[in-house]
């Protein structure tokens, strides 16, 4: 060791022997910190069958990249999601703007779930006074006109409440009122309140995947999916 390096030790109160001893002493030490190996820089001696530190600091650098490249996957993957729905969303206020009636509103809705948005299953209920729509609801697996009086919207009471999207697995008296009975292909759902409290229904998304929606998902998209429905078919049930 150089005169200038036992100095910069010395000056710190730490003699280069006492560092070797301590190594000595707790010869895991590295094992027990090893971020330290990334500022170390020692020579690598070759031939030796033993794993030198230099080693180790490829090993510990090399560890960090791949956590790194996993972080990065994962923010261009969530960019790449986000940018779907984003256009899904831009769609659907594209074909609710060229509705012009309660039935092209429904149907635009219809389309941009399957189109743009996935949906395995969706079903679109209405809980308010909705003639215009009675035709196409008798016709239509996505539409359905529910009694506001009915007892199975009781389910969703806490729903109406708290007025946000709710994601993951539902109840099967809640998945028999939207989707049917007996119809357990439904692993994960998104039921969005449309209106105040959900005054005009309840907008449901299905998928066959259990995890595909769930409870810390953000429902960002949602609501504003929600708002624009909501929104259209108030519009245009109390034009018609």
């Amino acid at each position: 060791m150089s005169i200038q390096r036992k100095t910069t030790l010395a000056s710190d109160g730490i003699s280069a022997e006492a560092v070797a001893y301590y190594l000595q002493q707790h010869p895991d030490f590295f094992e027990l910190n090893p971020r330290l190996l990334a500022n170390l820089s020692l020579p690598h001696t070759a031939g030796s069958t033993t794993v030198s530190l230099i080693e180790r600091q490829v090993a510990v650098l090399r560890d960090g990249n791949a956590k790194l490249e996993r972080n990065l996957n994962d923010l261009i993957e969530t960019a790449r999601r986000n940018d779907r729905l984003s256009n899904g969303v831009h769609q659907l206020a594209l074909r609710l703007l060229g509705a012009e009636d309660p039935a092209a509103v429904v149907n635009a809705l219809g389309t941009t779930l399957r189109e743009n948005f996935m949906a395995d299953s969706a079903v679109l209920v209405l809980r308010m006074p909705a003639p215009a729509l009675e035709a196409l609801a008798s016709e239509s697996g996505f539409l359905h006109l529910a009694d506001p009086a009915d007892p199975g919207l009781k389910a969703f009471q806490t729903l109406f409440e708290s007025g946000r999207p709710r994601c993951g697995h539902i109840r099967d008296a809640q998945r028999d009122f939207l989707f049917g009975p007996g119809n357990d292909q439904v692993g994960s759902a998104a039921v969005l309140p449309l209106g105040a409290n959900g005054e005009i229904g309840i907008l449901a998304i299905g998928s066959s995947s259990s995890e595909h929606f769930h409870p810390g998902m953000s429902t960002d998209f949602l609501e504003r999916v929600g708002a624009l429905a909501g929104t259209a078919l108030q519009a245009s049930l109390d034009g018609g």
